[in-house]
């Protein structure tokens, strides 16, 4: 008789056994500009700038934005909201009846929270503080994030300068229309706060010229904080040079 084979079942063989993990491959990490082209007025590209890595190699803090542009906007809130309480509302000085014999309850004025036309019980007052203190270095942070952000999402167009002889809101309309095609962004649009112009120094006709168009904003490059930057889907740059410059001080 033939000596029989022995079979020697293999843990990782079977239908059960568990199959070898497969290699990861590692993910890429999407790397920040370090260049913009530079267009003038008429959407030609005219040079190229180089971002500064003092402002554009910041990381993205989505908890440090969250806290500053929430504080920023309280402290722009006015509080006018202001109802009366009993001693301010008029009439019920005359108590309405005598405190005994008339069977009604006992009352002392017709202001009373209790009656109709009195006074309100807990109701807002113009007294009320909503300002949240904001450090100097968390709105420093915070604003090189956003610029970091905005440069990383193609939301950042760069513009050598923008001059205009007189207030002219077709002139802008155009250049803005320019530069939208050129950068392949949308910065018009009927609905929707789509652009920021910052300029590098205060132009009151530049300012005159974009102040009709819904949904672009013109500010000075020293002004911009992070609730404005938010506020705007891009952000478009006047004279990079001058403007980086400003911005990097603030940083």
């Amino acid at each position: 008789m033939a000596p029989t084979k022995k079979i020697v079942l293999r843990k990782d063989s079977g239908p059960s056994a568990k199959k070898a993990p497969k290699a990861r491959t590692p993910k890429t990490v999407a790397t920040s500009a370090t260049e913009l082209p530079i267009f003038d007025m008429a959407g030609k590209k005219v040079g190229v700038a180089a971002l500064p890595p003092k402002i554009f190699s910041a990381t993205w803090r989505p908890d440090l934005v969250h806290q500053v542009t929430t504080a920023l906007a309280a402290n722009k809130r006015q509080n006018r909201a202001h109802t009366k309480d009993r001693a301010e509302v008029a009439g019920g000085g005359r108590k309405p009846w005598r405190q005994k014999g008339t069977g009604q309850a006992r009352h002392g004025s017709t202001r009373s929270p209790l009656w109709r036309h009195g006074g309100v019980t807990f109701g807002p007052r113009t007294e009320r503080d909503y300002h949240e203190k904001v450090n100097q270095k968390m709105k420093q942070k915070a604003l090189a994030s956003i610029l970091a952000r905005k440069a990383q999402d193609g939301e950042l167009v760069l513009v050598d300068k923008l001059i205009f002889a007189t207030p002219k809101t077709k002139e802008a309309i155009a250049a803005l229309a320019a530069l939208s095609k050129a950068a392949k962004v949308k910065l018009l649009a009927p609905r929707g706060n789509r652009a920021l112009v910052a300029l590098s120094r205060y132009d009151g006709i530049a300012m005159k010229s974009f102040r009709n168009l819904g949904g672009v904003a013109t500010e000075e490059a020293r002004n911009i904080n992070p609730l404005m930057l938010l506020s705007y889907k891009y952000l478009v740059v006047e004279n990079p040079d001058e403007s980086f410059k400003v911005l990097a001080s603030r940083i």
